[in-house]
């Protein structure tokens, strides 16, 4: 069994993806379009272009997302993404890339539980937690 968050995004998810894609190392396996699929029919044209499905490749994680139909998108509520890192600098440079133009909700520091954790919610609506757990004794 594989567990895959499935994110969506108000006509964002291509941009959203390659931000991804930068910020923690991942890698696009899919940007599927609305147009050239059955769903084109259902969707206005200018947004013919939009992600149907898209998968990011993070590691041995994928995920997964897409730009909800017009009308439909709900900001994501009561989740957050956990990104478990082994370095407490890789952590920070997550960390402060998807902070970018986003809004820090927890400021990445040291915690009694964590070299680093830091929680925030990213230019595209998305809730991210990044952890480096303390090194083993």
């Amino acid at each position: 069994m594989k567990l895959s968050p499935y994110l969506s995004f108000d006509g964002q998810c291509e941009t959203a993806f390659k931000f991804y894609e930068q910020c923690l190392g991942g890698k696009i396996a899919a940007l599927m379009p609305y147009e050239g699929s059955p769903m084109a029919d259902d969707v206005p044209a200018d947004w013919a272009n939009k992600v149907m499905h898209g998968e990011l490749k993070l590691g041995d994680y994928v995920v997964m997302g897409s730009d909800c139909m017009p009308g439909k998108y709900e900001p994501a509520k009561g989740t957050y993404l956990m990104v478990a890192i082994d370095s407490p600098d890789k952590a920070e440079k997550a960390f402060n890339a998807l902070a970018e133009n986003g809004t820090v909700t927890m400021p990445i520091a040291e915690t009694f539980w964590a070299a680093r954790f830091g929680s925030l919610i990213d230019q595209f609506g998305i809730p991210w937690m990044i952890n480096c757990d303390q090194p083993a004794e």
